[in-house]
């Protein structure tokens, strides 16, 4: 199992979550589907020269509220459930993070 974990926009949560549940990202033992943890953050970034950022200006810093969505998946579902990610997310360079757990259940 891993745990994968990424910053969206709220208005991309439903269409993210749809998305990794239709390819069984977000099933756990077969008994259950559309799992998913979503948190309220506030995340910063500044774009640099040559970026093309969704929000904010190049040179300067940038706040906004997003949401954490976090998940366990099979690890073979790892490299599909990224590729929806980046699909969805409409951030240039989203922050995907993918955790292997030692705990396997």
């Amino acid at each position: 199992m891993i745990k994968i974990e990424c910053f969206i926009p709220e208005d991309y949560v439903s269409q993210l979550r749809d998305a990794l549940n239709g390819i069984g990202a977000l099933t756990v033992d077969g008994c259950y589907d559309y799992c998913m943890a979503i948190s309220k953050v506030k995340g910063s970034w500044r774009a640099l020269e040559g970026a093309s950022p969704y929000m904010g200006e190049i040179g300067e810093i940038c706040e906004a509220e997003e949401m954490k969505v976090e998940f366990t998946c099979k690890k073979e579902l790892c490299r599909v459930a990224v590729d929806i990610i980046k699909k969805v997310h409409p951030y240039e360079k989203p922050v995907i993070n993918v955790i292997h757990l030692l705990n396997e259940y």
